[in-house]
């Protein structure tokens, strides 16, 4: 739906970013309370009229089709998704807004918190999961696997967790930093969040049965429970 295309927007690319709304789709950038934002601000990205292939509804759950996709911004459709439009049109696609962590009043997109780690150039693939705290309502956890010729230690982690404060400001300094050799994910490649918020805060780890590789949830377990046994 947002995508470059060939052709049809003949304007240069710019990495990372989504591009431009595909012919017939008009996304918009919206607050909480369904107003346009400026360009360059963070919002929610809804989708302003019918479209081309559009969800037409959930089978046997009209009532669902309803409320979660068109009830939160009446007029507009819901997508789930937080969102940028930069200066010069182009989208850039912040992360599922069920996958934003509330810290300290602050809603920190786990895709934010993990680019900036993947920035940090030991790191190959990172993943964000909040833990609840009394004080923050959530505090940051991040899982780390390391890149080629970079070995774990402690101030390695110290290291990844200065990096992304310096990336994103000193509310989004990640708690505990877990170094694994490998993530949990969907077979379809998607990391599970909820995995590793549930090994991070003790608790079930609950179905994993769509998992592609049951024994990362071991791994990121092994991780967790070495680092408490140091402190």
């Amino acid at each position: 739906m947002i995508s470059p295309s060939p052709g049809i927007q003949p304007v240069a690319l710019k990495p990372g970013s989504a591009g431009f709304p595909l012919p017939g789709v008009d996304p918009l950038v919206v607050d909480d309370e369904g107003r346009e934002l400026p360009r360059g601000e963070k919002g929610m990205l809804t989708i302003r009229r019918p479209w081309p292939g559009m969800l037409m509804g959930i089978h046997n759950n009209p009532e669902r089709y309803r409320s979660a996709y068109w009830e939160r911004y009446p007029g507009l459709y819901y997508t789930g998704d937080y969102a940028i439009r930069d200066d010069d049109g182009y989208f850039w696609l912040l992360g599922r807004a069920d996958e934003v962590l509330k810290v300290a009043g602050h809603r920190l997109g786990t895709l934010e918190l993990e680019n900036a780690a993947v920035s940090h150039p030991a790191v190959a693939e990172a993943a964000a999961a909040g833990v609840a705290d009394p004080v923050k309502g959530s505090k940051i956890v991040l899982f780390a696997i390391l890149a080629d010729g970079h070995q774990p230690s402690e101030a390695l982690k110290e290291e990844l967790r200065a990096h992304v404060r310096q990336a994103m400001g000193a509310v989004a300094t990640p708690e505990d930093v877990y170094l694994v050799s490998k993530l949990p994910k969907t077979r379809s490649g998607k990391i599970m969040r909820r995995v590793l918020a549930a090994v991070a805060s003790g608790a079930a780890v609950g179905d994993v049965s769509t998992l592609e590789d049951e024994a990362s949830v071991e791994e990121v377990r092994r991780a967790y429970e070495e680092l408490k046994e140091s402190v």
